[in-house]
């Protein structure tokens, strides 16, 4: 019996994601790795499509199953539920693979790992088809409905219904499940290059195919650097001159710092907080490959007050730690990792680092509150509920926006809903009052 390489690693990969917890980009890069010398480039990319394929799709795939299936999903082994969900989405989502090669395969991995259920496994399989999909519009539940359509949890589906209506939930989760664009930012400080297509916000282009952009000579020449669109526009709005004061009180990776930095034309300073050291060292790798010495990184915790800082900064960058809701399509694990019970935690720290980091900002100061999530208990109910206390005011900046963003002005601030073009995003523009 031989097995198939691609779909035995992509197995042993989901089986290791289930078991430990893990992140799935970093378990993939480590199994491709380890086996990179035997593994052709349709190897690589068969197996990185079933690994994101299945997490992307488990509500949905497990619904499927369970509909032929006498034991719960939660009572089967892991090998078992793995190999069930991973055949289910190469015969419902991928169209190039027969379903009598998705089914026999799965049944092959079955009698490697749990050779009593190979039976099991192929009676399932056999009975999955592709309009198992599409049977799921005829459920008349609008919230199970787009939740099953789309592979997302149910809560969170709730919650984009109540603050977007039925419609706007659909695309946006439907949005959320597309694959992204390779997105990078051209390094104002270096040479112009050409390179990708021109994208929305000015110093941005889309890179097609599957390149591995950090072994590029112009990511590792410091031409370029991997942001997504959404990610540099807080940046960008900061808008911070040459020769300001700036805080980045949650820098770590580094990308809006570093644009920061070469929006100042490496001439000002920049202060860089994260509250882990080994964060704070990718900042200033960054920066170094894209020769910027502006940037100075302080390990702390921009939730706890330090009356040095009063009054320092010109502007102020608060990209907060969030539930990330607005990046799934690129962090699929994201929506299967995070729960409803984790909003009132999230933006308890979120408001607190608002509240604390204002105070460093001089009068007539700007500051932006950014987060990488869409929901409004994390953005515009936080803002309200900041500048009803403090003095401080919103400024819209949506005239600054180009058309071409997928956006809200939401109360004056800017509400990015993810798109085919950018992930979702929220930006705040606030100036303190004098």
């Amino acid at each position: 019996m031989k097995i198939d390489r691609a779909r035995n690693l992509a197995l042993k990969i989901l089986y290791e994601i289930d078991e430990k917890q893990a992140y799935s980009n970093i378990v993939l890069d480590k199994y491709i790795n380890n086996n990179r010398d035997n593994l052709t480039n349709l190897d690589i990319g068969f197996i990185s499509e079933l690994v994101y394929g299945v997490i992307t799709w488990k509500l949905t795939l497990e619904y499927i199953v369970q509909k032929y299936s006498k034991i719960k999903i939660k009572k089967m082994s892991e090998w078992v539920k793995n190999i069930l969900i991973l055949g289910a989405y190469q015969i419902v989502f991928l169209d190039k693979v027969p379903k009598s090669a998705a089914v026999n395969e799965s049944v092959n991995l079955c009698k490697k790992y749990n050779f009593k259920s190979a039976n099991f496994v192929n009676a399932i399989l056999r009975k999955i088809e592709k309009n198992d999909y599409t049977d799921i519009d005829n459920i008349k539940e609008i919230n199970k409905k787009i939740s099953l359509k789309t592979s997302m949890p149910e809560w969170f589906v709730n919650k984009l219904i109540d603050e977007y209506g039925d419609k706007q939930a659909l695309e946006i989760c439907n949005s959320l499940n597309l694959k992204p664009n390779n997105t990078v930012r051209i390094n104002r400080l270096k040479e112009n290059i050409d390179i990708g297509e021109k994208a929305i916000l000015d110093d941005f282009r889309t890179i097609t195919g599957t390149k591995n952009i950090v072994k590029m000579p112009e990511y590792l020449n410091g031409n370029i650097t991997i942001q997504d669109q959404s990610a540099g526009l807080s940046s960008y709005l900061l808008n911070p001159k040459e020769g300001e004061v700036v805080l980045d009180a949650c820098s770590a990776p580094g990308g809006k710092t570093t644009y920061l930095a070469e929006i100042m034309n490496n001439n000002g300073k920049i202060i860089a907080w994260d509250i882990y050291e080994e964060r704070l060292k990718q900042v200033n790798e960054n920066a170094k490959r894209l020769g910027i010495n502006i940037i100075k990184t302080e390990v702390r915790d921009a939730s706890i007050y330090d009356k040095y800082y009063d009054n320092k900064f010109d502007k102020i960058l608060l990209d907060v730690l969030c539930l990330g809701l607005g990046v799934i399509r690129r962090k699929p694990d994201i929506k299967w990792n995070r729960k409803e019970e984790d909003i009132n935690e999230i933006t308890k720290i979120q408001y607190n680092i608002l509240k604390t980091c204002s105070k460093y900002l001089k009068e007539n100061g700007v500051l932006i509150y950014s987060t990488c999530s869409i929901l409004k208990e994390e953005n515009i109910n936080i803002i309200e509920k900041f500048i009803k206390k403090e003095q401080f005011e919103i400024v819209d900046v949506s005239d600054k926006v180009s058309k071409e963003f997928k956006y809200i002005n939401e109360k004056g601030t800017i509400e990015l809903l993810p798109s085919k073009n950018h992930d979702g995003f929220y930006i705040a523009v606030l100036k303190r009052k004098s």
